[in-house]
Protein backbone atom coordinates (compact mmCIF):
# COMPACT_ATOMS: atom_id res chain seq x y z
CA UNK A 1 0.00 0.00 0.00
CA UNK A 2 2.88 2.37 0.82
CA UNK A 3 4.46 1.66 -2.59
CA UNK A 4 1.17 2.39 -4.34
CA UNK A 5 0.80 5.70 -2.50
CA UNK A 6 4.37 6.72 -3.33
CA UNK A 7 3.76 5.83 -6.96
CA UNK A 8 0.54 7.86 -6.95
CA UNK A 9 2.34 10.90 -5.48
CA UNK A 10 5.10 10.61 -8.08
CA UNK A 11 2.54 10.49 -10.90
CA UNK A 12 0.78 13.55 -9.46
CA UNK A 13 4.06 15.50 -9.31
CA UNK A 14 4.88 14.54 -12.90
CA UNK A 15 1.44 15.69 -14.06
CA UNK A 16 1.90 19.07 -12.37
CA UNK A 17 5.36 19.48 -13.89
CA UNK A 18 3.98 18.59 -17.32
CA UNK A 19 1.07 21.04 -17.01
CA UNK A 20 3.26 23.94 -15.99
CA UNK A 21 5.86 23.03 -18.58
CA UNK A 22 3.21 23.30 -21.31
CA UNK A 23 1.89 26.60 -19.99
CA UNK A 24 5.42 27.97 -19.57
CA UNK A 25 6.27 27.11 -23.18
CA UNK A 26 3.05 28.69 -24.39
CA UNK A 27 3.52 31.89 -22.42
CA UNK A 28 7.24 32.44 -23.00
CA UNK A 29 7.89 31.09 -26.49
CA UNK A 30 4.69 31.40 -28.50
CA UNK A 31 4.68 35.05 -29.62
CA UNK A 32 3.90 35.00 -33.38
CA UNK A 33 3.50 38.78 -33.81
CA UNK A 34 6.66 39.65 -31.86
CA UNK A 35 9.17 37.28 -33.46
CA UNK A 36 10.71 39.96 -35.74
CA UNK A 37 11.48 42.62 -33.12
CA UNK A 38 13.72 42.93 -30.10
CA UNK A 39 11.43 42.15 -27.21
CA UNK A 40 12.12 44.38 -24.17
CA UNK A 41 13.05 42.55 -20.98
CA UNK A 42 10.10 44.15 -19.22
CA UNK A 43 7.87 41.90 -21.33
CA UNK A 44 9.48 38.78 -19.82
CA UNK A 45 9.04 40.26 -16.36
CA UNK A 46 5.36 40.65 -17.11
CA UNK A 47 5.09 37.05 -18.39
CA UNK A 48 6.75 35.76 -15.21
CA UNK A 49 4.26 37.74 -13.13
CA UNK A 50 1.35 36.39 -15.19
CA UNK A 51 2.65 32.83 -14.83
CA UNK A 52 2.96 33.36 -11.08
CA UNK A 53 -0.66 34.55 -10.91
CA UNK A 54 -1.78 31.51 -12.88
CA UNK A 55 0.11 29.20 -10.52
CA UNK A 56 -1.47 30.94 -7.52
CA UNK A 57 -4.94 30.67 -9.09
CA UNK A 58 -4.37 26.99 -9.89
CA UNK A 59 -3.47 25.97 -6.34
CA UNK A 60 -5.93 28.37 -4.69
CA UNK A 61 -8.63 26.69 -6.71
CA UNK A 62 -7.26 23.17 -6.07
CA UNK A 63 -6.70 23.44 -2.31
CA UNK A 64 -9.32 25.98 -1.20
CA UNK A 65 -12.15 26.62 -3.66
CA UNK A 66 -12.85 23.11 -4.96
CA UNK A 67 -12.67 21.28 -1.58
CA UNK A 68 -14.56 23.94 0.39
CA UNK A 69 -17.10 25.07 -2.18
CA UNK A 70 -17.52 22.87 -5.25
CA UNK A 71 -17.26 19.51 -3.47
CA UNK A 72 -19.61 20.73 -0.74
CA UNK A 73 -22.36 21.65 -3.23
CA UNK A 74 -21.80 25.40 -2.87
CA UNK A 75 -21.53 25.79 -6.63
CA UNK A 76 -22.97 29.30 -6.84
CA UNK A 77 -20.30 30.69 -4.52
CA UNK A 78 -17.66 28.70 -6.36
CA UNK A 79 -18.75 30.10 -9.75
CA UNK A 80 -18.85 33.69 -8.51
CA UNK A 81 -15.42 33.46 -6.85
CA UNK A 82 -13.77 31.85 -9.88
CA UNK A 83 -15.22 34.52 -12.18
CA UNK A 84 -13.89 37.16 -9.80
CA UNK A 85 -10.51 35.39 -9.75
CA UNK A 86 -10.29 35.46 -13.56
CA UNK A 87 -11.31 39.12 -13.62
CA UNK A 88 -8.67 39.94 -11.01
CA UNK A 89 -5.93 38.27 -13.06
CA UNK A 90 -6.99 40.15 -16.21
CA UNK A 91 -7.05 43.49 -14.36
CA UNK A 92 -3.69 42.82 -12.69
CA UNK A 93 -2.22 41.85 -16.04
CA UNK A 94 -3.37 45.18 -17.48
CA UNK A 95 -2.02 47.07 -14.48
CA UNK A 96 1.39 45.35 -14.94
CA UNK A 97 1.33 46.43 -18.60
CA UNK A 98 0.86 50.04 -17.56
CA UNK A 99 3.34 49.85 -14.68
CA UNK A 100 6.09 48.47 -16.93
CA UNK A 101 5.15 50.89 -19.72
CA UNK A 102 5.00 48.03 -22.22
CA UNK A 103 2.79 49.92 -24.68
CA UNK A 104 5.43 52.59 -25.29
CA UNK A 105 8.29 50.07 -25.22
CA UNK A 106 6.73 47.96 -27.97
CA UNK A 107 5.86 51.05 -29.99
CA UNK A 108 9.51 52.12 -29.88
CA UNK A 109 10.65 48.63 -30.81
CA UNK A 110 8.41 48.55 -33.89
CA UNK A 111 9.60 51.98 -35.04
CA UNK A 112 13.24 51.05 -34.44
CA UNK A 113 12.99 48.11 -36.84
CA UNK A 114 11.13 50.08 -39.45
CA UNK A 115 7.98 48.00 -39.13
CA UNK A 116 5.41 50.75 -38.98
CA UNK A 117 3.13 48.90 -41.41
CA UNK A 118 3.22 45.77 -39.35
CA UNK A 119 2.69 47.90 -36.29
CA UNK A 120 -0.37 49.55 -37.85
CA UNK A 121 -1.71 46.18 -39.00
CA UNK A 122 -1.22 44.20 -35.78
CA UNK A 123 -0.86 46.88 -33.15
CA UNK A 124 1.23 46.59 -30.01
CA UNK A 125 0.00 44.88 -26.87
CA UNK A 126 -2.30 47.14 -24.92
CA UNK A 127 -2.91 46.99 -21.23
CA UNK A 128 -5.94 44.80 -20.61
CA UNK A 129 -7.41 45.17 -24.14
CA UNK A 130 -6.85 44.00 -27.68
CA UNK A 131 -8.31 46.26 -30.28
CA UNK A 132 -10.85 47.64 -27.81
CA UNK A 133 -12.07 44.17 -26.89
CA UNK A 134 -11.62 42.37 -23.61
CA UNK A 135 -8.33 40.45 -23.49
CA UNK A 136 -9.84 37.13 -24.51
CA UNK A 137 -6.47 35.36 -24.63
CA UNK A 138 -5.78 36.04 -20.95
CA UNK A 139 -9.33 35.04 -20.03
CA UNK A 140 -9.02 31.82 -22.05
CA UNK A 141 -5.72 30.90 -20.41
CA UNK A 142 -7.13 31.63 -16.93
CA UNK A 143 -10.24 29.58 -17.61
CA UNK A 144 -8.11 26.74 -18.94
CA UNK A 145 -5.86 26.78 -15.88
CA UNK A 146 -8.79 26.78 -13.47
CA UNK A 147 -10.56 24.08 -15.51
CA UNK A 148 -7.51 21.82 -15.39
CA UNK A 149 -7.11 22.52 -11.66
CA UNK A 150 -10.75 21.64 -11.01
CA UNK A 151 -10.56 18.47 -13.10
CA UNK A 152 -7.37 17.22 -11.46
CA UNK A 153 -8.63 17.96 -7.95
CA UNK A 154 -11.99 16.27 -8.44
CA UNK A 155 -10.38 13.21 -10.07
CA UNK A 156 -7.86 12.92 -7.24
CA UNK A 157 -10.66 13.27 -4.68
CA UNK A 158 -12.66 10.57 -6.46
CA UNK A 159 -9.63 8.27 -6.56
CA UNK A 160 -8.89 8.91 -2.88
CA UNK A 161 -12.50 8.22 -1.90
CA UNK A 162 -12.47 5.05 -3.99
CA UNK A 163 -9.24 3.87 -2.38
CA UNK A 164 -10.61 4.58 1.10
CA UNK A 165 -13.80 2.67 0.28
CA UNK A 166 -11.75 -0.29 -0.96
CA UNK A 167 -9.59 -0.22 2.19
CA UNK A 168 -12.68 -0.05 4.40
CA UNK A 169 -14.26 -2.92 2.48
CA UNK A 170 -11.05 -4.92 2.80
CA UNK A 171 -10.88 -4.24 6.54
CA UNK A 172 -14.54 -5.20 6.84
CA UNK A 173 -13.97 -8.46 4.98
CA UNK A 174 -10.89 -9.24 7.08
CA UNK A 175 -12.76 -8.55 10.30
CA UNK A 176 -15.73 -10.59 9.19
CA UNK A 177 -13.55 -13.51 8.16
CA UNK A 178 -11.79 -13.43 11.53
CA UNK A 179 -15.15 -13.42 13.26
CA UNK A 180 -16.44 -16.30 11.15
CA UNK A 181 -13.32 -18.36 11.73
CA UNK A 182 -13.52 -17.64 15.46
CA UNK A 183 -17.07 -18.97 15.40
CA UNK A 184 -16.07 -22.15 13.59
CA UNK A 185 -13.10 -23.03 15.82
CA UNK A 186 -14.94 -23.08 19.18
CA UNK A 187 -17.78 -24.94 17.51
CA UNK A 188 -15.36 -27.64 16.34
CA UNK A 189 -13.40 -27.90 19.59
CA UNK A 190 -16.56 -27.99 21.67
CA UNK A 191 -17.75 -31.09 19.83
CA UNK A 192 -14.31 -32.72 19.84
CA UNK A 193 -13.79 -32.20 23.58
CA UNK A 194 -17.17 -33.78 24.21
CA UNK A 195 -16.00 -36.82 22.30
CA UNK A 196 -12.73 -37.02 24.25
CA UNK A 197 -14.64 -36.66 27.52
CA UNK A 198 -16.73 -39.66 26.57
CA UNK A 199 -13.56 -41.63 25.80
CA UNK A 200 -12.06 -40.97 29.25
CA UNK A 201 -14.81 -43.09 30.78
CA UNK A 202 -14.23 -45.99 28.39
CA UNK A 203 -10.47 -46.07 27.72
CA UNK A 204 -8.04 -43.61 29.31
CA UNK A 205 -5.15 -44.65 27.06
CA UNK A 206 -7.13 -44.02 23.92
CA UNK A 207 -8.30 -40.71 25.38
CA UNK A 208 -4.66 -39.73 25.97
CA UNK A 209 -3.83 -40.43 22.32
CA UNK A 210 -6.85 -38.43 21.31
CA UNK A 211 -5.71 -35.46 23.39
CA UNK A 212 -2.28 -35.64 21.74
CA UNK A 213 -3.94 -35.71 18.34
CA UNK A 214 -6.13 -32.77 19.25
CA UNK A 215 -3.12 -30.78 20.45
CA UNK A 216 -1.46 -31.35 17.06
CA UNK A 217 -4.58 -30.03 15.35
CA UNK A 218 -4.66 -27.00 17.64
CA UNK A 219 -1.01 -26.30 16.87
CA UNK A 220 -1.90 -26.31 13.18
CA UNK A 221 -4.68 -23.77 13.74
CA UNK A 222 -2.65 -21.54 16.03
CA UNK A 223 0.65 -21.44 14.14
CA UNK A 224 0.21 -22.74 10.59
CA UNK A 225 -2.74 -20.56 9.62
CA UNK A 226 -1.56 -17.17 10.94
CA UNK A 227 -1.19 -15.75 7.42
CA UNK A 228 -4.86 -16.40 6.67
CA UNK A 229 -4.08 -19.26 4.32
CA UNK A 230 -2.57 -22.72 4.38
CA UNK A 231 -1.41 -25.29 1.86
CA UNK A 232 -3.78 -27.89 0.49
CA UNK A 233 -1.59 -30.75 1.75
CA UNK A 234 -1.70 -29.34 5.30
CA UNK A 235 -5.45 -28.86 5.18
CA UNK A 236 -6.01 -32.41 3.98
CA UNK A 237 -3.71 -33.73 6.72
CA UNK A 238 -5.76 -31.74 9.23
CA UNK A 239 -9.00 -33.23 7.90
CA UNK A 240 -7.55 -36.73 8.10
CA UNK A 241 -6.50 -36.10 11.71
CA UNK A 242 -10.01 -34.95 12.47
CA UNK A 243 -11.54 -38.04 10.86
CA UNK A 244 -9.12 -40.30 12.72
CA UNK A 245 -10.03 -38.58 15.98
CA UNK A 246 -13.74 -38.91 15.33
CA UNK A 247 -13.43 -42.60 14.44
CA UNK A 248 -12.26 -43.33 17.97
CA UNK A 249 -15.82 -43.09 19.21
CA UNK A 250 -17.48 -44.92 16.33
CA UNK A 251 -18.60 -48.52 16.27
CA UNK A 252 -18.39 -51.02 13.45
CA UNK A 253 -21.86 -50.10 12.24
CA UNK A 254 -20.44 -46.83 10.86
CA UNK A 255 -18.43 -47.06 7.64
CA UNK A 256 -16.14 -44.12 6.88
CA UNK A 257 -14.47 -43.79 3.49
CA UNK A 258 -12.13 -40.98 2.47
CA UNK A 259 -10.44 -40.51 -0.91
CA UNK A 260 -7.85 -37.80 -1.56
CA UNK A 261 -5.83 -36.91 -4.69
CA UNK A 262 -3.07 -39.42 -5.41
CA UNK A 263 -0.90 -36.86 -7.23
CA UNK A 264 -1.53 -33.76 -5.19
CA UNK A 265 -0.68 -30.35 -6.65
CA UNK A 266 -0.07 -28.25 -3.56
CA UNK A 267 -1.80 -24.85 -3.71
CA UNK A 268 -2.67 -22.27 -1.03
CA UNK A 269 -6.23 -22.00 0.23
CA UNK A 270 -8.16 -20.63 3.17
CA UNK A 271 -7.92 -22.82 6.27
CA UNK A 272 -10.84 -24.84 7.59
CA UNK A 273 -12.86 -24.65 4.40
CA UNK A 274 -13.44 -28.42 4.25
CA UNK A 275 -13.80 -29.14 7.94
CA UNK A 276 -17.38 -27.87 8.54
CA UNK A 277 -18.71 -30.21 5.82
CA UNK A 278 -16.87 -33.17 7.31
CA UNK A 279 -17.81 -32.21 10.85
CA UNK A 280 -21.43 -31.89 9.83
CA UNK A 281 -21.38 -35.43 8.41
CA UNK A 282 -20.05 -36.90 11.65
CA UNK A 283 -22.36 -34.89 13.84
CA UNK A 284 -25.58 -35.64 12.02
CA UNK A 285 -24.94 -38.69 9.84
CA UNK A 286 -23.80 -41.45 12.19
CA UNK A 287 -25.54 -43.65 14.70
CA UNK A 288 -24.26 -45.88 17.48
CA UNK A 289 -26.76 -48.62 16.71
CA UNK A 290 -27.93 -48.22 13.12
CA UNK A 291 -26.03 -48.87 9.93
CA UNK A 292 -24.65 -45.55 8.66
CA UNK A 293 -21.91 -44.31 6.42
CA UNK A 294 -19.82 -41.29 5.51
CA UNK A 295 -18.11 -40.90 2.14
CA UNK A 296 -15.60 -38.07 1.65
CA UNK A 297 -14.18 -37.75 -1.83
CA UNK A 298 -11.69 -35.04 -2.79
CA UNK A 299 -10.14 -34.89 -6.23
CA UNK A 300 -8.16 -32.24 -8.00
CA UNK A 301 -7.95 -31.11 -11.60
CA UNK A 302 -5.07 -28.65 -11.85
CA UNK A 303 -6.15 -25.87 -9.43
CA UNK A 304 -9.82 -26.83 -9.28
CA UNK A 305 -10.88 -28.88 -6.26
CA UNK A 306 -13.95 -31.06 -6.02
CA UNK A 307 -15.21 -32.07 -2.60
CA UNK A 308 -18.12 -34.44 -2.14
CA UNK A 309 -19.35 -35.40 1.31
CA UNK A 310 -22.17 -37.92 1.62
CA UNK A 311 -23.62 -39.22 4.82
CA UNK A 312 -26.63 -41.25 5.77
CA UNK A 313 -29.47 -39.34 7.36
CA UNK A 314 -30.44 -40.30 10.89
CA UNK A 315 -33.96 -39.35 11.83
CA UNK A 316 -32.88 -37.67 15.03
CA UNK A 317 -29.80 -36.02 13.52
CA UNK A 318 -31.19 -34.16 10.54
CA UNK A 319 -29.49 -30.87 9.75
CA UNK A 320 -30.13 -27.98 7.47
CA UNK A 321 -27.57 -25.66 5.97
CA UNK A 322 -29.77 -22.72 6.95
CA UNK A 323 -30.43 -23.57 10.59
CA UNK A 324 -28.50 -22.78 13.73
CA UNK A 325 -27.59 -26.44 14.19
CA UNK A 326 -25.38 -26.14 11.16
CA UNK A 327 -23.60 -22.94 12.22
CA UNK A 328 -20.27 -24.16 10.84
CA UNK A 329 -21.79 -24.72 7.40
CA UNK A 330 -23.57 -21.38 7.38
CA UNK A 331 -20.37 -19.54 8.22
CA UNK A 332 -18.40 -21.54 5.68
CA UNK A 333 -20.78 -20.47 2.94
CA UNK A 334 -20.25 -16.88 4.04
CA UNK A 335 -16.48 -17.34 4.05
CA UNK A 336 -16.64 -18.74 0.53
CA UNK A 337 -18.64 -15.71 -0.57
CA UNK A 338 -15.97 -13.38 0.82
CA UNK A 339 -12.84 -15.30 -0.09
CA UNK A 340 -13.76 -16.83 -3.44
CA UNK A 341 -16.50 -14.71 -5.00
CA UNK A 342 -17.52 -16.19 -8.33
CA UNK A 343 -14.96 -18.99 -7.95
CA UNK A 344 -16.97 -21.66 -6.20
CA UNK A 345 -20.12 -23.71 -6.54
CA UNK A 346 -21.80 -25.21 -3.51
CA UNK A 347 -24.67 -27.64 -3.87
CA UNK A 348 -26.44 -29.14 -0.88
CA UNK A 349 -28.95 -31.97 -1.15
CA UNK A 350 -30.61 -32.63 2.19
CA UNK A 351 -32.36 -35.79 0.99
CA UNK A 352 -31.79 -37.86 -2.12
CA UNK A 353 -33.06 -41.21 -3.38
CA UNK A 354 -30.56 -43.08 -1.19
CA UNK A 355 -31.63 -41.20 1.94
CA UNK A 356 -28.35 -39.30 2.00
CA UNK A 357 -27.29 -35.79 2.84
CA UNK A 358 -24.86 -34.61 0.14
CA UNK A 359 -22.58 -31.61 -0.11
CA UNK A 360 -20.74 -30.92 -3.35
CA UNK A 361 -18.19 -28.10 -3.47
CA UNK A 362 -16.27 -27.02 -6.57
CA UNK A 363 -13.55 -24.54 -5.69
CA UNK A 364 -11.30 -22.72 -8.19
CA UNK A 365 -7.99 -21.83 -6.52
CA UNK A 366 -6.33 -20.29 -9.57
Amino acid sequence: MTILRSKSKLITILIHVLVWGVFGLAIFFYQPFLSDIDIPYQFWIKQIIVLGMLVAAFYLNAFVLVPNLLLKNRTQYYFLITVGLVAAIVLLSGWVDRFLNLHQLFEAAFHKHGQEQAYKHHGPPKPGTRGGMVDTLTITICALVIGISTSMTTIQKWQKDKQEREELEKDKVTSELSFLKAQINPHFFFNTLNNIYALTVVDAEVAGKAIHQLSRMMRYLLYDTQQGHTMLSQELAFVKDYISLMQLRLTDVVKVNIETPANLQDVPLAPMIFLPFVENAFKHGVSATQQSHIDIIIFQQEKVLNLTVKNSIMKDNSVSLDTNSGIGLVNTRRRLDLLYPGKYQLEVSELNADNEYTVHLILDLS
